[in-house]
């Protein structure tokens, strides 16, 4: 459990208001140490209604699709010491057609329940970043 705080704690990295004199402030995200962000990821997605899988490769800020659904990878982290095991991704995904995602945030590649994709069709997880 202590595990899983700890990477949760990482996954929204510290962000440092600056001054910035033409619009008034600006952000930037600091290094969060012990954390690497890596080139893209690798998903495996699941047709459950036929039972088959496929591994999807998608670099930081694209898209890819997969079936019916687009997959948007804003970028994924790994703690340092093991990229392979504890790698999560920030994703979005939408269904083909559809107006809002079906959807968004941080999915963990150690704990894909934790915050998982709820599709009727097709399960969608990490399993781990490209280093790269």
């Amino acid at each position: 459990m202590k595990r899983l705080l700890t990477l949760l704690l990482l996954c929204a990295a510290p962000v440092q208001a600056q001054d910035d004199p033409g619009n008034g402030v600006s952000l930037e995200i600091e290094n969060v140490d012990g954390v690497a962000t890596g080139a893209g990821a690798i998903l495996r997605g699941l047709d459950k209604v036929n039972a088959e899988f496929q591994d999807i490769e998608i670099l930081n800020g694209t898209s890819v699709r997969y079936e019916r659904l687009v997959i948007d990878l804003g970028e994924c982290r790994y703690p340092e010491n093991n990229p392979a095991g504890d790698a999560y991704a920030f994703l979005t995904i939408r269904d083909q057609g559809a107006a809002e995602p079906v959807f968004q945030g941080w999915m963990l590649a150690s704990s894909p329940a934790l915050n998982a994709l709820d599709h009727s069709r097709y399960d969608v997880w990490v399993l781990r970043c490209k280093t790269s």
